[in-house]
């Protein structure tokens, strides 16, 4: 049996205290504190990316059916305005948005056509029709004439 003096019983409890502190006061285990941390953030980044992605792409949808339905309507003025207005919705299903709003005065149509829902719903509005006729530049005035 071996007897142990006061000295080693002394330095064996310092050196267990000191072990103890050692991994309750140490940094171990904090990097995958900061990797969960980091990874949250980058989610986070990432989701508001292709959220604004979809809101773009929801937008130029929108643009796109409004703009050629107008132009639908605008070349179907002749038929009536209903007529012109149910065209202008066949050219905005087929573009996957719907038809908001139709008007056709004369040959100039007025189109707003949605697309989206819930948060990334929008509106766009478009006019279509023939060009306004330029009025000619004035003339310049003539030069005097030449005295005799």
């Amino acid at each position: 049996m071996r007897v142990w003096s006061r000295g080693h019983v002394a330095r064996t409890a310092a050196r267990n205290r000191w072990r103890t502190y050692r991994i309750r006061c140490s940094d171990r285990g904090s990097a995958t504190v900061w990797t969960v941390g980091a990874i949250a953030v980058l989610c986070v980044v990432f989701g508001a990316v292709l959220a604004m992605g979809q809101a773009v792409v929801v937008r130029h949808r929108a643009a796109g059916a409004a703009d050629l339905a107008a132009l639908a309507a605008a070349d179907h003025w002749a038929d009536g305005g209903t007529a012109a207005c149910a065209q202008a919705d066949r050219v905005a299903r087929a573009q996957r948005a719907r038809l908001a709003r139709c008007a056709v005065e004369g040959e100039i149509s007025d189109v707003t056509a949605a697309s989206g829902a819930g948060p990334f719903a929008v509106e766009v509005r478009s006019r279509a029709g023939p060009a306004r006729p330029q009025e000619p530049a004035p003339r310049p005035p003539a030069p005097p004439a030449a005295a005799p």
